[in-house]
């Protein structure tokens, strides 16, 4: 069994390091591939910020503290995957209204990407306040918080995922694949949701129905959403 030194203020510098590692990865994916950006600034006001923030940290909040409350956790809590579908209806209301039809999140795939593998370490340094541990197991990899006992580090398990991602879809777009070009977010949202469904299993989270628990139905909203927008993107290539 491994044993973690685990520390309340991870979290915060942890946090801070996947924004500023998030900025740079932004930074040099304007300078190697500027065209999503760009396309973005030119179909988007300052207003679609504000109402993807406004979404993100509504969503976050809600998913994250209806989990934790129904976990009898005395705080209000806050969820990625909660921040990424608030986002992602937000936006979508955003741009009904102002009649985009197309993909907008294309330009912040990677530097996402990024983001959620470096926070994620920092929920794995906090240890057992951040409520984001595995269920007990004898795997020899198993992670002692301080407690004594041995957990699944699921926070490693998306860290590692999300991170392999990032690499296939550099990778991907150096190659020239269209997919890495055309459906970046789609095929983030897909593999967060897909990792996240899978990684729920290895948690104490309370169940809805069955082995489900919140994330499970969560996570299937969000990659059925990535699978239709790909198919419908897909169709009206092939008709226009």
């Amino acid at each position: 069994m491994l044993h973690a030194h685990t520390a309340w203020w991870a979290h915060y510098l942890f946090d801070l390091a996947a924004w500023v590692g998030a900025a740079l990865t932004a930074r040099w994916q304007y300078r190697r591939w500027p065209d999503q950006a760009e396309a973005l600034a030119r179909i988007t006001t300052p207003s679609y910020f504000v109402v993807l923030a406004l979404g993100g940290v509504a969503g976050a909040w809600l998913a994250g503290s209806a989990n934790s409350l129904r976990a009898i956790v005395a705080a209000p809590s806050h969820s990625l995957a909660g921040a990424l579908a608030g986002a992602i209806v937000a936006v979508e209301g955003w741009k009904a209204l102002h009649g985009v039809r197309g993909s907008t999140g294309g330009a912040f795939a990677l530097p996402l990407a990024t983001g959620i593998a470096i926070g994620r370490l920092g929920c794995f340094f906090t240890g057992l306040p951040d409520f984001t541990y595995g269920i007990p197991t004898e795997v020899p990899w198993a992670v002692d918080f301080g407690d004594g006992v041995g957990r699944h580090p699921v926070q490693l398990y998306e860290a590692a995922t999300i991170a392999a991602f990032a690499l296939l879809l550099v990778r991907a777009r150096l190659r020239g694949a269209d997919w890495a070009r055309d459906h970046a977010f789609h095929a983030l949202v897909l593999v967060y949701a897909g990792q996240r469904f899978v990684w729920e299993f290895f948690k104490p989270y309370p169940t809805l129905a069955g082995p489900l628990n919140l994330f499970h139905f969560l996570t299937l909203g969000l990659a059925a959403y990535a699978i239709l927008w790909w198919r419908r993107d897909g169709a009206a290539r092939a008709i226009g």
